[in-house]
């Protein structure tokens, strides 16, 4: 059985509504609402859902760039939910992220030996004669050439921007990598070049993936696990194979139906969502999805269901199980 490397735990983070002359606290946007899941060593955990379901920001508060409003978020045991900034800079080094825009995310003033270099001098982990070699051995391995190391992001494609990003990330040798719709602002060629790159790098550097993204083929092809979000809720989690092959909750059934089908004949019944997600400002009582579930009943309006295994690694969270 593999190791947990991450664990987390009725993790919420509430954004406050102010209004007002006086900017009074008159509500919260409920944008992450009590997930919990784990990340084993080696794994690559895929999270899918709407746009505003609160993937993104799960993933910025593993990483901490948002400081949760309840929860725990437990790293080889630890709690960092919490930990002061002078501990987390030393825990830095094991969890990294890839972000969506790599034109956004590169600072375009810095030369990519800059860019790749600045991990290094921040901890002090290689010293000045060492680093070129550092750098020119992370370009080689994502697959861009020694004298790259001299441009800047600007001359570069959208790909090997991504390329320059993904190096930079292993410049500390994390354990963990948080990729937040890391192929999504690339064309579908570049798309399978990059995930292609990141499953040769998880085996050779024992990388543990958070995936998140929109796109279940992409979810499909790279993850071990999936876990389903929906208005700031974790409504699913299983294997990857699990769970495109029985969805078990009825967001899942609707998303998996709105996929295309690349076989050809097959055809497979679209499921179509009434009405529109509700606001995570006023979050509907009882399931999240009753709303706009077609299976729902009257309990659906009332009691708010847990994640629970109801088959072998198959967690769901709904009352028909």
């Amino acid at each position: 059985m593999s190791e947990v490397l991450l664990e987390v735990t009725g993790l919420k983070k509430y954004f406050p509504i102010k209004a007002g002359f006086l900017r009074k606290t008159v509500g919260h946007v409920k944008a992450v609402d009590g997930v919990s899941f784990t990340i084993n060593a080696g794994e690559t955990l895929g999270i899918v859902g709407e746009s505003g379901c609160g993937k993104s920001t799960t993933g910025r508060m593993i990483m901490r760039v948002l400081d949760p409003t309840e929860g725990q978020i437990r790293f080889e045991g630890r709690d960092i939910a919490r930990i002061p900034a002078s501990s987390l800079r030393k825990l830095r080094r094991d969890f990294q992220m890839i972000f969506q825009d790599p034109h956004s995310s590169l600072n375009g003033k810095m030369t990519v030996r800059e860019l790749i270099a600045e991990p290094f001098v921040i901890h002090g982990l290689v010293s000045k004669t060492d680093i070129d070699r550092e750098v020119c051995r992370l370009l080689e391995t994502v697959g861009l050439r020694e004298a790259d190391r001299f441009r800047h992001p600007h001359e570069f494609s959208g790909g090997q921007r991504q390329r320059i990003s993904i190096a930079r990330a292993l410049a500390l040798n994390p354990k963990l990598i948080v990729a937040d719709e890391a192929v999504s602002a690339l064309d579908v060629s570049i798309q399978s070049q990059i995930l292609n790159l990141m499953v040769e790098l998880k085996h050779q550097y024992h990388l543990s993936y958070m995936f998140i993204s929109h796109n279940l083929a992409v979810v499909k092809h790279i993850s071990d696990r999936v876990g389903v979000m929906y208005l700031g809720t974790m409504v699913e989690l299983a294997s990857t194979q699990s769970l495109f092959r029985k969805p078990l909750h009825p967001y899942t059934e609707a998303l998996l139906s709105a996929a295309p089908q690349p076989k050809r004949n097959v055809i497979q019944e679209r499921i179509v969502l009434e009405g529109d997600v509700p606001s995570p400002a006023k979050p509907p009582s009882g399931c999240p999805f009753h709303t706009r579930c077609p299976k729902a009943f009257d309990r659906c309006a009332i009691e708010r269901p847990a994640l629970k295994e109801v088959a072998e690694g198959h967690q769901v969270a709904c009352l028909l199980y």
